[in-house]
C-alpha cells in the first residue's frame, strides 16, 4: 500500500436505518437504498467503532479509512493531526421523515467519562425543509434546570425549546451542550465529531420497533446540557467574491471549519493553511474532480475527501455547481 499515491478518495456509504427515516437518501440524493421508509443517515466518511468507511475506487479501494488512518496518517491527516490514530470528522446526510428524539451531547471531557467516547460538537446545512418543518436548537430565554427537569418528566418539553423554520442553505452550528432536534420533513447535511455520545432526553411519545419507549438518558443529559446558552439560530454566512465563483464561511469551531462554493469556473482547490485534509461534499449542480490527469464527478450527494498531501486539485464546474468544503482548523 505504502508505493501507491494518495488520490481524492470516495467511499461507500453506510446507509443507517432508523425509526424517523425516510427515502430521500435515495430518491434525492441518489444513494443505493432498498425498499422501506426509515433510512435515516448516509455515513459518507467515517471512523467511528464498527462503522468504518472503505475506499469505493481506484488502487486503494477496499482499503479502510482507518487502516488508512494508522499507516499514512500524516499524508492523509497533515502533520498535526497525523498522531490522532482515527479520522477526527464524521461526515453524513440525514433524511428525518420524523421528528428525531430531543437530545444533547457531551464535550470531550464529559464524553470520555460518562460514555467513553469523545464529545460531540456538530454543524448541519440545509438541502431541503418541507413547510412547516422546524429547528429545534437550544432553550428558550430564561429556561433552567428545574423547569426544564419538570417538562422532561411530564412530557411537556417542546414549549421551551428555541425552534425556527428552516430553509434551505440555513446552517445550523450545534455546540456539545446545546438541547436540539431535526424536526419532520427535513434533509441535511451533517459533520460532527468522530463520535456517537448521544442523551436522550424526549422522544414526543414515540414508541420503538419493539412497541415500548425509546430510552432516554435523563441523568447523562442533564450532566451535560448548558444552560447558558439560550436559543441557536442559524449561522450569518460571510460571503467573499472570486473570478470562479463565491465562497461563504459557514460555521467553525475548534473542530471544523467549512465554506459555501458556489462554482461557476474551474479553479485550483486551495491548501488549507496549516496544511490538512479537506473534504467536499456536492449541494448541487455537479463537479469535475481532477487530479494527475484523472477525473470523477460530484454532484448532489456525494463526497469526496482530499487528502493533506494531495494537490493540485482541479475543481471544473458543468455549469454552476454549489460544493461544501471543509477542513480541520
Amino acid at each position: 500500500m505504502s508505493s501507491t499515491s494518495l488520490y481524492p478518495l470516495r467511499f461507500e456509504p453506510i446507509l443507517r436505518r432508523l425509526i424517523w427515516g425516510g427515502r430521500r437518501l435515495g430518491n434525492v440524493l441518489g444513494k443505493a437504498i432498498g425498499d422501506g421508509n426509515d433510512y435515516a443517515e448516509s455515513w459518507e466518511i467515517s471512523d467511528y467503532r464498527d462503522w468504518v468507511s472503505r475506499v469505493s475506487h481506484g488502487p486503494l479501494a477496499g482499503m479502510s479509512l482507518r487502516l488508512l488512518v494508522r499507516e499514512r496518517g500524516e499524508e492523509l491527516l497533515g502533520a498535526r493531526l497525523a498522531g490522532s490514530g482515527t479520522f477526527p470528522l464524521l461526515v453524513k446526510f440525514i433524511d428525518a421523515r420524523e421528528v428525531l428524539s430531543v437530545q444533547v451531547h457531551p464535550n470531550d471531557e464529559q464524553g470520555a467519562r460518562i460514555s467513553g467516547d469523545r464529545g460531540k460538537t456538530e454543524a448541519w446545512v440545509v438541502l431541503d425543509a418541507l413547510p412547516g418543518s422546524k429547528i429545534y436548537a437550544g432553550l428558550k430565554p430564561g429556561v433552567g434546570r428545574l423547569e426544564l427537569e419538570s417538562a422532561a418528566r411530564n412530557g411537556s418539553l417542546a414549549p421551551l425549546l428555541h425552534a425556527f423554520e428552516p430553509r434551505q442553505g440555513d446552517c445550523i452550528l450545534i455546540q456539545a451542550g446545546t438541547v436540539h432536534a431535526i424536526g419532520a420533513g427535513v434533509l441535511l447535511a451533517e459533520i460532527q465529531q468522530t463520535s456517537d455520545a448521544t442523551y436522550r432526553i424526549d422522544d414526543w411519545g414515540r414508541t420503538g420497533p419493539d412497541g415500548k419507549p425509546r430510552e432516554l438518558h435523563l441523568a447523562q443529559a442533564f450532566e451535560v446540557i448548558d444552560f447558558d446558552r439560550g436559543p441557536v439560530n442559524p449561522l450569518i454566512p460571510e460571503r467573499t467574491e472570486h473570478a470562479w465563483g463565491s465562497s461563504e464561511w459557514l460555521a467553525r469551531s475548534d473542530y471544523f471549519a467549512f465554506e459555501r462554493l458556489t462554482v461557476r469556473g474551474a479553479f485550483v482547490l486551495p491548501c488549507p493553511d496549516p496544511v490538512s485534509f479537506t473534504i467536499l461534499m456536492g449541494l448541487g449542480g455537479t463537479a469535475l474532480v481532477g487530479f494527475q490527469g484523472e477525473c470523477f464527478e460530484l454532484a448532489l450527494g456525494q463526497t469526496v475527501l482530499v487528502p493533506a498531501s494531495t494537490a493540485p486539485v482541479e475543481i471544473t464546474p458543468r455549469g454552476e455547481c454549489v460544493l461544501l468544503s471543509c477542513v480541520a482548523p
